[in-house]
């Protein structure tokens, strides 16, 4: 998937906005992490951040800035769920879409854990990548795959306008409260 589309070094507004939600000196998963951006700012704010993506250069620099971060190379698309066996207070999703993976990062966040997804959906494709509706979030999908497991906190769908161009963005903030998604 292209991230390019909102593409910065600046951590996400609605992460920032929402990590109050997060255990103080919680631990983290920033999934598809990329760069880093995220998980430098929560290391940052003081939480045990583990870091996945499948790019080995951009968690060799993520590595390089918060050593602190527990970096994993790991391709999410392929093979297993990495972990099944583990825990986490917060799972943070940023830009990235693999349907697959929903009910998996329910299972592995703790009792009360919290939620932060913010990705692309529908519509977007009128402003630049991603296009593949594979990598696209129905109107309201977030919402109904998380309800059943999730007390919402916030969340909102559409168009967000920033710099350099608008974005169509579905956003996500839940509280787990019960065990597995069916």
């Amino acid at each position: 998937m292209n991230h390019s589309a909102l593409t910065t070094s600046q951590p996400s507004i609605w992460l920032m906005q929402h990590s109050h939600y997060i255990k103080t000196g919680g631990k983290v998963l920033d999934v598809a992490s990329g760069h880093g951006r995220n998980a430098i700012w929560l290391a940052q704010q003081g939480f045990k951040v583990t870091a996945v993506d499948r790019d080995a250069a951009a968690l060799s620099t993520l590595k390089n800035q918060a050593p602190s971060v527990d970096t994993h190379l790991q391709d999410l698309e392929q093979g297993c769920w990495p972990y099944s066996q583990q825990q986490f207070d917060a799972i943070i999703v940023c830009r990235y879409l693999h349907r697959p993976l929903l009910p998996l990062l329910a299972n592995s966040l703790a009792a009360s854990g919290v939620l932060i997804y913010e990705t692309f959906m529908e519509g977007h494709e009128q402003y630049g990548r991603p296009r593949n509706p594979d990598f696209l979030l129905k109107s309201n999908e977030l919402l109904i795959s998380y309800l059943p497991l999730f007390k919402v906190i916030s969340y909102n769908e559409g168009v967000l306008e920033q710099e350099p161009s608008p974005a169509v963005i579905q956003r996500l903030v839940a509280v787990k409260t019960s065990n597995r998604l069916s």
